[in-house]
């Protein structure tokens, strides 16, 4: 199997994986609170860990169908991983914390700190350029061996 395809299939474990742990955590604050609720980001975490998880089978199958070269396929599917996982970290750091229901609520905070919107945004735009285009990639890679 090629490295793109082995790193997103991995990934998908990886992934699923850590969905199953936050769901026993989101169930463990459930069963304790008061309300019988979670804080919102172990729910975000939980949900996204696992949509991820499934989204990183699609980087999977597209890796196997491009026919661009290895390396870029790799720099497609590595990207892509990255701003999924950094995702997923932002969430389950605001839940262990409980410092926020919202990252994007001024003043953004980070436990006892206050980041500066730069950051925030900077990050944003970062992983949507990440996201979209490690996909680009891999997509632009099918559409090739589709056509030729």
């Amino acid at each position: 199997m090629e490295a793109s395809a082995t790193l997103a299939l991995g990934a998908s474990g990886g992934l699923f994986l850590v969905g199953l742990v936050t769901g026993v955590w989101k169930y463990a604050q459930m069963w304790t609170s008061e309300d019988a609720s979670a804080h919102y980001y172990v729910n975000t975490a939980h949900r996204a860990s696992l949509l991820y998880s499934f989204a990183a089978l699609i980087l999977y199958q597209f890796a196997l169908v491009s026919q661009y070269p290895q390396w870029l396929e790799l720099l497609g599917v590595g990207v892509t991983l990255f701003f999924f996982v950094f995702a997923i970290g932002t969430y389950v750091v605001h839940g262990l914390l409980q410092d926020t229901d919202n990252q994007f609520r001024t003043p953004h905070v980070l436990g006892r700190f206050e980041l500066p919107p730069f950051v925030v945004h900077g990050s944003m735009v970062l992983l949507i350029v990440g996201e979209i285009g490690g996909f680009g990639i891999l997509f632009a890679g099918f559409l090739q061996a589709a056509v030729l």
